[in-house]
């Protein structure tokens, strides 16, 4: 993973920029994706302060993130600090990853797939919540033109310009969820299209 300066000033008021972004629904996102992974063992792959915690239910948690700042508010009882392309755990440790948010901000997402699925038992699932740009190409622009208005207005009255002009232009990072994971180590079991506009993504992979 990339980028932990941008997150490392924002740690604090990173999860309440979110839910007021989101009009309140980035739980409700995550929730959609979590219900549809085993428990057992889950790695939260770029946990933050743990705002995915209280969704996880019984399972067996360890927060992984590479920013300090955002690991120091996550109440997960295991937290790591390390990045996605390189995974300090041994092969088949869980039986899930979860992952919210994380993967336009990745140094290689090929190289973090091939992590995830060697950390994860035969037949574990990764449950993904991501932001791109939507499908249609009206609503591609019209997305477009709104966040290079919006996440920079909410970066000056949040005091982080710079890190919320960095967010509206990672939106543009990385092929449509559609595209991203298809060809790769893990087996797609579903992609679909959630928030205004279909800017929010839920991918649930299985490991082969």
């Amino acid at each position: 993973m990339t980028n932990a300066s941008v997150f490392s000033g924002i740690a604090g008021r990173y999860d309440r920029i979110n839910r007021l972004l989101s009009l309140g629904r980035d739980r409700a996102w995550r929730e959609r994706v979590v219900e549809r992974l085993p428990e057992g063992r889950l790695l939260d792959l770029g946990a933050g302060t743990g705002a995915a915690n209280r969704g996880f239910g019984p399972r067996i948690v360890v927060a992984l993130d590479p920013v300090r700042e955002m690991l120091a508010l996550n109440s997960a009882p295991a937290r790591v600090v390390g990045v996605g392309e390189h995974l300090p755990f041994g092969d088949g440790t869980f039986d899930a990853v979860f992952s919210a948010y994380v993967f336009r901000n990745l140094d290689s997402v090929p190289a973090t797939l091939q992590e995830i699925a060697r950390v994860l038992r035969p037949g574990g699932k990764v449950g993904v919540v991501g932001l791109g740009r939507p499908r249609g190409a009206v609503a591609r622009r019209l997305h477009r033109v709104g966040t290079a208005m919006v996440l920079p207005l909410v970066g000056f009255l949040a005091g982080a310009r710079h890190e919320y002009a960095y967010l509206h232009r990672s939106l543009d990072a990385l092929p449509p969820a559609e595209e991203l994971f298809v060809d790769g180590p893990l087996r797609v079991e579903a992609v679909w299209r959630m928030g205004p506009l279909g800017f929010v993504y839920g991918a649930v992979l299985v490991a082969r």
